[in-house]
């Protein structure tokens, strides 16, 4: 068992498949980054929590001033990403602490609740007040005010929210980068919910602030305001597409999600090419916070050897598995007969199912 140091980087084995090396490299991001990200993802956080501060108040006043439904719904849009980013820096911050006695492991996992409450803030107030403002304004319409102040506003913040999306937009192609992959590949398997979050928001409110001048100007042309009121609905239903996606994936790993296929596989076969070790029949892992990986595997070791045999092949392997693979930061071995191993990983998949 260990805490390293968060470690370097390294390549795919080149026992790996060529063909595969891509998709296997993107695969240990679901193991994190390790803990260099987490400065970039703070500065994000807070660089987009000021920017929809700011773009609320703006929305609020347009939206009062125009009486636009879209407008007001966008402004609720923004508070609640406002709200998100505050949850999201608590929860940068509580699942940053060092472990302690009772928290052995450390508190990476709080961050992904933290990221959850956030997802719910999206759902409850931006999604379900926009439903709510379109609803009421095609059942009792009303006449719109001068739609001027709205379309500056939304100019304004659809520039403030290009700033704060480039920001995330970067720091996901620089970590796809670095793993050899493709910003959607990372973003659809690393741990940092925050990075994750932030993209998705942001890239919601650029097109809730199309939908809600598309709304403005066909209200401005037919003079009717349904077109409004539909454009704040729509708003509504993207943000309950964002928020279900984020709750689902920080529900995932607060549950404590498992590794990839692929790199249980490579890890696996690190341990089965140690000297000694006749077979790993049982394997493993769980993320237990962004850039954080714990390891537990059954081995099944060659008869001759000894108890000394033994601690020092388990040495190397957690030495090698946290060399080799960026966001081990725990490993266990437990010495066993193969068949004892094969039949407790038999019964695993059928208790669970």
């Amino acid at each position: 068992m260990t805490q390293p140091a968060p470690t370097p980087e390294h390549a795919p084995a080149e026992s790996i498949e060529e063909a595969h090396q891509a998709s296997e490299t993107a695969e240990h991001t679901e193991a994190g980054e390790g803990s260099s990200g987490g400065g970039e993802s703070t500065g994000t956080v807070i660089l987009a929590g000021a920017v929809n501060l700011a773009i609320a108040a703006a929305k609020f006043a347009g939206g009062l001033i125009s009486h636009s439904s879209a407008m007001l719904s966008e402004a609720a849009h923004s508070v609640a990403d406002t709200i998100t980013e505050v949850l999201l820096f608590v929860a940068l911050k509580r699942g940053d602490r060092e472990p302690d006695e009772r928290h052995p492991f450390g508190y990476g996992r709080e961050t992904y609740f933290w990221a959850f409450l956030a997802s719910l803030a999206t759902f409850a107030l931006g999604a379900g007040f926009s439903i709510w403002q379109g609803v009421d304004t095609i059942l009792h319409a009303k006449s719109e005010g001068s739609p001027l102040v709205s379309y500056i506003v939304l100019a304004v913040a659809f520039v403030l929210e290009a700033t704060s999306l480039r920001k995330a937009i970067k720091q996901v192609r620089d970590s796809a980068k670095r793993y050899r992959t493709t910003p959607q590949r990372y973003l659809a398997v690393t741990t940092d919910t925050t990075v994750k979050a932030i993209t998705f928001e942001d890239s919601a409110a650029l097109v809730g602030l199309v939908l809600a001048a598309l709304g403005l100007l066909l209200e401005q042309l037919t003079g009717s305001p349904v077109w409004d009121g539909v454009s704040a609905i729509l708003i509504g239903l993207l943000l309950i597409v964002v928020a279900g996606v984020l709750a689902k994936a920080n529900a995932s790993l607060l549950i404590g999600q498992a590794a990839s296929p692929v790199l249980d596989r490579q890890l696996r076969e690190e341990i089965q090419a140690l000297d000694l070790v006749v077979d790993v029949p049982f394997l493993l892992t769980s993320v237990i916070g962004p850039g954080q990986l714990v390891v537990a595997a059954k081995v099944d070791f060659e008869d001759s050897a000894s108890a000394g045999d033994i601690e020092r092949v388990a040495d190397e392997a957690e030495q090698r598995l946290v060399e080799r693979h960026e966001g081990v930061r725990y490993v266990f071995l437990d010495p066993t007969s193969g068949h004892t191993a094969r039949v407790q990983a038999q019964r695993l998949p059928a208790a669970e199912g």
